[in-house]
Order: C-alpha cells, then structure tokens, then sequence
C-alpha cells in the first residue's frame, strides 16, 4: 500500500512537472490567475466591493450594552456552607461550590451580567437598543469601540415594539448614525449588521434584505426586516444599516434551532421605529392613536357577500360605545381600505397605521360599505392602557371566529326549560328573542336578531365559532329578527349560487363578529 500512495504521490509530483516545462516551452511565464484575466486597462476587482470604509466610518456609533440584575433565589439546596480555615488548600473549591450561600446554605440574591448592542442617535448621548437588552436592569453600561464606558440611564422603553432609548453623560460629542427610510429597501439590497455577538464587540456581517413586512407574532405592531446578514446573541439592539451608512432597521429576533445563525433574522423597521424613538425621548413613552373599532380578517368566504373581487382591508365587527367613532362615521360590516394615505392589505396593517397616526387630527378613511368605496373623516383618539379603559374599550385588534368560547353566564341547567326552537336551518336550531329567552341566555335588551338555541358540534357553523346562546344579527348585510327570515334569506342566497351565509353574530354581551358559515 505504502508503495502505491508513493507511486501516486510521484505521478502528481510529475504530471506538475510536465505542466510547468509545457508552459515555459510555450513561451508564456505562470502568472496569477487574476493577473491572466484582466492585465492593464482592462483590470476588474474580484468579488463584492468592499466595504470597509462604511464599515469604519460607522463602527464608532455602535456601543456594547452591558447591564447587572439582581437575581432572587429560586430555592434551597439545604447543604450549608462548610467553615474552612481562611486560606486553606479547599478554600477556592468549596468556595466556588457553596457561592452565592449564606453560612446556613440558603441561596442569596446574586448579580449576573447581560450583554447586548445598541447604538448612538445622538451627539449628545441618546442610544437605542431593544427593551428585551435592558429589561430588569439594575445597572447599565454602554460600552464603546475607543475603549469609552459610560454609565446609562433608562429613557424610555415600549414593550410592543420592543424599543428602548438610554442617555449617557458624554464630555464631548459623540460619533452617531442617522436613523434612514427602511420603506425605501427592496428585498434584495445590501445591508449591514454592526453588533455585540456573543460579546464579541465591533463585529460586522454583510447581506441582504430577504423578505419585508414580517409577521412573527412578536407583538402587535409586527413588521420586520427579514435578513439574512449574521445575527447572533448579543446582536440585539444593534442597527441594521443600508450601503449609504443609514439605519434603516434595530436587529431584534432570529430563528434558530441551535441559538447561532442559520441565515433569518428580523429587524424592526426605522418607519416603525422612528417614531416610537421620537416620542419616548420627548415623552419617556409611546403614545398611539385608537380607533374605538373592533376588527377581523376578510377572509375569501365573505368576499362575494361583501362585493368584492378578492380579500383585502379590515372589517369592522364592531364599534366601541364612547369610543372615536361611535358618531357613525364608521359602521359596523364597514371594511377600512387606506387611513391617512395608506392602504390596508390586510387586518394587521390597520392595527400598525392607527398606531402611528397623529392623535386628534381629522384623517382621511376609504371605506367599502355596501359595494361602493365613500370617504369619511375620522380623529384618533389616544390609546391608554387597558385597565384605564372601560371593559369594552379595546384598541383596535385581532377578532377571530377561533378565539369565540361559549360564554360562561349562559345557562347549562339540564332543567333549564328553553322554548321549542320553531326553525332549524344551516343546522342551527333558531328561536325568536323575547322576555322570556333574554332572562334564560342573559341576552341584554340592546341585542335584536335571532336567538340561536342549538349548534351540532359536528356542524360547519360550530367550528367556526357559533355557541348556542349567540344572535344571529344580520345575513349578508340584511337585518333579521325571525327563524322565518333567516330561513327566507338562506333560501335565497342559495338560490343565487353562493357558497356561505355571511352573517353577522352578538354574543350576550353585544359584542358582534362576522363569520361565513358555509351552505353545503
């Protein structure tokens, strides 16, 4: 074997040989391989172009976020710490092993160490980075490239988008970023990360944008940069810049199934941001418009209903009573397609542009109503924290058929008499609402339709939500207040070929919703 691995090894060792006479016999000296390619004139640069002078003029704004907790104990391991002569061979061992323990080996509050990224938006010393870098802080530090630290102090911080703005005491003025336009990028443009990976400061990664306007459930405001440019631990609350040195993003989240880059992570756009930034240095909180409306998706079943060509907008399922809009401006059925200029895609966009919209200035809405697109002047309200808000108050969000659960006030007696149901239709057993079945489902007098006494768990109408003791309000945008004319309308809708009952639907405390049941 030896004999025939040296055999090749001189064969390889020849054919090199026979290579180099062959190029000097014809005249022509080895050369490198770029050299050969493009010679004079006519010389390129191989690979991407650099950016290393980006990359240095910028890495000076970037800072490591470093912050102590105080950690409680969770427990007692009950081995109580061993007196030891002072300065015995053991000392260090037991004292690694018995740390943070009392001299009866109760566990004490201990300090840890957490390390992110952040950077400066201002000379003066205002840094952003994410609330999750900071979250529980007793202490913070910002760590800068020349070597700098400078104790920090909390600004402000917004737990929906995750942003938070600290302020350090500089004796000079610091280098700082210029937060850009992230509506600007196209999937497929360059960017940047600067960060603090796994402590490792001043790094930088290089890639591109893979996806915008991402949607990973991280809050209600979702709207992120995807990229696949290195994001590690550590890289949190770090920019994201575009090739003109802009901050066009705050790196926030990746997915990985290891904790290291696989190539997917998320920023938090600057047209989210920015404002968010402007108002918790001003304020020291975020302050968002509210519509006082309850909305839903516009799913594919209720567009032929609804006179549309394809889903598109939110649907409002229902007004809040004292709420911005509870003037009729805006009716419940209406679909919300663009507020102040910007269009509504889908449901969460409404969510995000209210939230970013100024608050008690009258904006312009495109609404459907009917079929037909009107305009109407709405003002926003300011958005307050849930608990300072009547029960029924809530800023605008997700309604999904879903997320209905039978209402726990509704009866479940056994002996509980109901009235004979006196029509079964979309398998639904329906009675009218009188004194009598108000008292028995609780259902309040400002509720009007038809009450619904019985839903099959096997029916179309249970799995999307439907409970016995809901009201059927309205049919396909058509007032209804019989068993009779639910029937009727059913009847009809079938006989115009359509493929769900569009209906709208109370439960006994008058929120409404809107679900397609199907007619098969």
């Amino acid at each position: 074997m030896a004999a025939m691995q040296a055999r090749k090894s001189r064969v390889l060792k020849a054919g090199l040989s026979l290579t180099v006479i062959s190029a000097l016999l014809a005249g022509t000296a080895l050369q490198p391989l770029a050299a050969q390619e493009t010679t004079g004139s006519q010389r390129t640069q191989h690979g991407p172009e650099s950016v290393a002078d980006l990359a240095e003029s910028l890495t000076g704004a970037v800072v490591n976020i470093a912050i102590t907790q105080s950690v409680k104990p969770e427990g007692d391991e009950g081995f109580p710490s061993p007196n030891l002569p002072e300065g015995g061979p053991f000392e260090d061992l037991f004292n690694d092993y018995f740390k943070g323990k009392d001299k009866d080996g109760a566990k004490t509050a201990r300090k840890v160490s957490s390390l992110g990224s952040g950077f400066v938006i201002d000379p003066s010393g205002y840094i952003v980075t994410n609330n999750h870098v900071i979250e529980g802080a007793t202490e913070i530090e910002a760590n800068f490239a020349n070597g700098t630290k400078l104790k920090a102090k909390l600004v402000g911080t917004d737990t929906k988008t995750d942003i938070a703005v600290l302020k350090v005491e500089p004796k000079k003025p610091l280098t700082f970023v210029k937060l850009g336009d992230s509506r600007k990028m196209r999937i497929g443009d360059w960017v940047m990360a600067i960060g603090n990976p796994f402590g490792l400061g001043g790094s930088v990664s290089v890639g591109i944008v893979s996806a915008r306007n991402r949607n990973i459930n991280a809050g209600p405001y979702d709207n992120f940069i995807q990229t696949d440019a290195a994001i590690n631990r550590g890289n949190s609350g770090g920019p994201l810049f575009n090739m003109y040195g802009d901050v066009i993003g705050i790196n926030t989240a990746i997915i990985s199934p290891s904790g290291g880059s696989i190539g997917i992570g998320f920023a938090v756009p600057t047209e989210i941001a920015a404002n968010v930034i402007n108002q918790l240095k001003e304020f020291g909180e975020a302050r968002r418009g509210w519509l006082g409306v309850r909305i839903q998706p516009v799913t594919d079943e209720m567009i032929a209903d609804l006179k549309m060509d394809a889903p598109r907008g939110a649907l409002v399922s229902g007004i809040v009573k004292g709420g911005p809009v509870d003037n009729g401006t805006v009716k419940t059925g209406d679909i919300i397609l663009k507020l102040d200029g910007n269009d509504v895609v889908e449901m969460r966009d409404l969510t995000r542009i209210v939230a970013e919209s100024p608050i008690g200035k009258p904006l312009e809405a495109v609404i459907l109503r009917d079929g037909k697109e009107i305009k109407v002047m709405v003002t926003l309200g300011r958005q307050t924290d849930e608990a300072a808000k009547p029960a029924d108050a809530k800023p605008v969000q997700e309604s999904t058929e879903e997320e209905v659960e039978p209402d726990e006030s509704m009866p479940t007696d056994p002996d509980t008499t109901v009235p004979e149901p006196s029509v079964d239709t979309l398998q639904l057993s329906l009675s009218v609402l009188n004194a009598e079945t108000r008292k028995q489902f609780n259902i309040p007098d400002s509720v009007e339709g038809v009450l619904i006494t019985d839903v099959p768990q096997t029916s179309a109408a249970y799995e999307k939500g439907i409970r016995k003791g809901d009201v059927i309000v309205e049919i396909a945008q058509e007032f209804v207040d019989t068993p009779d004319a639910v029937t009727s309308k059913v009847g009809e809708l079938k006989q115009n070929d359509r493929r769900n009952a569009y209906l709208m639907i109370a439960n006994n405390k008058g929120e409404l919703r809107l679900v397609a049941v199907p007619l098969d």
